[in-house]
Order: C-alpha cells, then sequence, then structure tokens
C-alpha cells in the first residue's frame, strides 16, 4: 500500500480528530460559543470597574477621602469665664494672747500664804490672785497709827496753848513774841500730825503691794507659784494674765505679701490638730522686715476660744483683695519640672500649650491671674496624656 497524507485523509493533528468525521463541526462550535462567552463576561467586569471609578470620582472629586472625624478622640474641656475671687495669702504663725500681761511682786515681797487662783481662771481688774505673809508690816502700821495718834494730841494741847495766849496778849500779860513762840509750836505739832500720817499711809500702801493683783480683766495662762515659797521682785511673773481673753496668730510673711495686706484684712486660722476655723483681722502689720529672713509679721486677732491656746501652731489664710478671674479646677493646671505653669486650650481643633500664671488655690479651684481670658476651651483633665498639635475632639463639660 503506497503512502497516504494525513491532510489528505482529514486528519486534525492538535485536536486528533479527522476533519471529515461528523462529530468534528458540533465540536468547533461549542468551543467558539466559549469563547464568546469569556470575552463578554470580562467585557462586563471592565465595563463596572470604569463605572465604579467614575462614580467614586463624581462623589470625591478625584481627591483622597478625609479621616472620619470620630476617629478623634474626645476631649472634655471647660470654658471658665471670670469669677469673683478672693486673693488670699497663706501663712503660718504661733498663736499668743493678744495682750499678755506677766504678773510679780511689786513691793518687796515675803513669804506666799496663799494662791487664789489657777490657770483658765477668769479675774477682774484689781483681783488678788495671791497674798504674802503681813504680820511684821501689820504690826508697824499699827504702830504707826499710834504715832498718828500721839501727834494729834500733841496738836491738839499746842492750839489749845496758842488760844490762851492769843488772849492774854490782849491784856498784856504776855509779850507778842510769847504768842509767837506758841504759833510755832502749834505748827509743828500739826506738821508731826502730818508726817505720822504719811508714815502710816507709806506702811498701808506697801502692805497692800503684798497682795499681788491682776491690772486687768482677763484670763490666766499660767501660775509660777505656790504657797510657802518666798518671792520676791527678783522672781519675775509668777502669772500671767491673757488681757480680756484675746488672742492673735503671730503670721511670718513674706515681703511681698506683707505688703499686700492692709489693717482690717479679714482672716481665717485653723490651729494644727483641729478642723476647726477661727475668724479674725489683721490689726498689726510689722513696720520692718528681717534682714535675714525677709519676712516681716502679721498679727490677727481672735476672739477667746478654749481651742486657741497661747504657743500653738496655727494656719492662717489672709484675704488681700477681690478681683475678676478666670477658675479653674486643679486637674486642669499642669506645673514643669523647671518650674511654671501651663494648661492645654483647644484651638480648632487641636491642643495649643498655654502658658499661665496661677493665684490663690482654694477649695473652690485654682485662680489664673494670666495667660486665660477666660473664653477659652481648656482642657479639663488628662492634660498629661496629650501633647501640643494633636488633633481632639472637645465636649464641653456643663458642670463646674
Amino acid at each position: 500500500m503506497g503512502f497516504v497524507s494525513r491532510k489528505k485523509m482529514g486528519m486534525n493533528v492538535e485536536t486528533g480528530i479527522r476533519q471529515d468525521a461528523p462529530e468534528y463541526g458540533a465540536y468547533a462550535w461549542d468551543e467558539e460559543r466559549a469563547k464568546r462567552r469569556r470575552l463578554i463576561l470580562i467585557g462586563v467586569v471592565a465595563v463596572a470597574l470604569i463605572a465604579a471609578l467614575l462614580v467614586a470620582k463624581m462623589v470625591f472629586g478625584g481627591k483622597k477621602p478625609a479621616a472620619a472625624p470620630d476617629s478623634a478622640p474626645v476631649v472634655t474641656v471647660i470654658v471658665p469665664g471670670k469669677t469673683e475671687v478672693s486673693a488670699t495669702i497663706a501663712a503660718n504663725g504661733t498663736l499668743a494672747a493678744k495682750r499678755e500681761m506677766p504678773v510679780g511682786v511689786a513691793g518687796e515681797g515675803g513669804q506666799v500664804k496663799a494662791v487664789l487662783v489657777e490657770p483658765g481662771d477668769w479675774v477682774q481688774a484689781g483681783q488678788v490672785l495671791a497674798t504674802i505673809e503681813r504680820s511684821v508690816q501689820s504690826q508697824q502700821a499699827s504702830s504707826l497709827a499710834a504715832s498718828v495718834q500721839v501727834a494729834r494730841a500733841d496738836a491738839s494741847i499746842a492750839q489749845l496753848e496758842y488760844d490762851r495766849a492769843k488772849a492774854l496778849v490782849s491784856r498784856g500779860f504776855i509779850s507778842k513774841a510769847d504768842l509767837d513762840r506758841r504759833g510755832a509750836t502749834r505748827d509743828a505739832a500739826n506738821a508731826r500730825v502730818s508726817v505720822a500720817q504719811a508714815q502710816l499711809g507709806q506702811q498701808r500702801a506697801t502692805i497692800g503691794r503684798l497682795d499681788i493683783r491682776s491690772p486687768a480683766a482677763g484670763l490666766v495662762l499660767t501660775r509660777a507659784v505656790e504657797p510657802g515659797q518666798v518671792v520676791g521682785p527678783g522672781n519675775g511673773a509668777l502669772f500671767r494674765v491673757a488681757k480680756g481673753g484675746e488672742m492673735e496668730i503671730r503670721a511670718a510673711l513674706a515681703e511681698q505679701d506683707l505688703a499686700r495686706l492692709k489693717v482690717g484684712s479679714i482672716a481665717t486660722v485653723t490651729p494644727v490638730g483641729s478642723a476647726q476655723k477661727f475668724s479674725g483681722s489683721v490689726w498689726q502689720l510689722s513696720p520692718i522686715i528681717d534682714a535675714t529672713t525677709r519676712q516681716g509679721v502679721a498679727r490677727i486677732q481672735l476672739a477667746y476660744n478654749p481651742a486657741l491656746r497661747p504657743g500653738g501652731f496655727a494656719a492662717a489664710e489672709i484675704v488681700a483683695g477681690k478681683g475678676l478671674a478666670p477658675l479653674l479646677p486643679e486637674s486642669a493646671v499642669l506645673s514643669e519640672p523647671k518650674g511654671g505653669n501651663y494648661v492645654y486650650v483647644i484651638e480648632g481643633g487641636k491642643v495649643v500649650k498655654r502658658t499661665v500664671k496661677v493665684g490663690d488655690v482654694s477649695d473652690t479651684g485654682v485662680s489664673v491671674l494670666s495667660g486665660l481670658n477666660g473664653n477659652e476651651q481648656v482642657v479639663y483633665s488628662a492634660g498629661a496624656f496629650l501633647n501640643p498639635g494633636d488633633k481632639v475632639k472637645p465636649l464641653v463639660k456643663t458642670d463646674k
């Protein structure tokens, strides 16, 4: 048999199917239809992508969408405004009697016979606090009283003799010179009466000074004498009395703070270890400044109260004036390591650091002397977790 060509036989080399076979036409038609479907599907997807791009361009204008506003953290802020605040000065000092009167022996002294008061007793002006043995002085006073009687008797006799001599002169029985001598004798007797009376009065005054008396009404603070003790002028103060029971605190202040005060400034005093507060007022400002400590003393008078004990320590808050200033909570004010205070304010949705000068700190808050107008949005708290330039969403706190 001779050679037969594949082409001639109608054989499809790629598919292995004879072109002249009856099945070849159906197979070719299915393959063509599948290709068309794929092309159609690719076209639909391409059209959809182009449409999506056109829609995105129309919506966003060809620009990159901005971040969602809710992505910024929410920060609580306050708008402080301006409040009438009292400028106060804090100080510490020692409690003492406003007028403390030391009471001691005014006379020659002697042995104490009785002590009539105790610390904490109220006394009146001139009241006897203690008495000193006076038996010897009393005998001396009795002797002087007798001398007064003798002198008076001598003066009476001298007066009678003078009167008789005066009657006899007119009759010529005695001379005028005798009358003058008897007049001089009478005058000398009267003078001796005065001397004796003065000596008696002096002795009685000496006896009176043996009574240790309070110079004014007030509160007995200390007692340093007991019965049987021998006392004299060299013993110093035997009692200390607070005149009228009035107390004070002697507050030490820096010279710049002292210059802000005036007599009559209101103050509140709190003794150490007590929660009770006492009202008072400045009644005296130190006229000098200590060259070493650069401090002066403000003396604040207080009404008597058993809780105010002289010698104790107390804190004082003195009102130095009133004014309008922003008032912030302590959580809003931060401090830097090198000193100085600052707050965070929100401007244009960003955190801005603002340096401020603070005034007095009280239970109501911190007054700001400079750096704020009062209409800013000040971060209420968590300021330490923010940084300048951070984008935030402010939320105004309505209740301060």
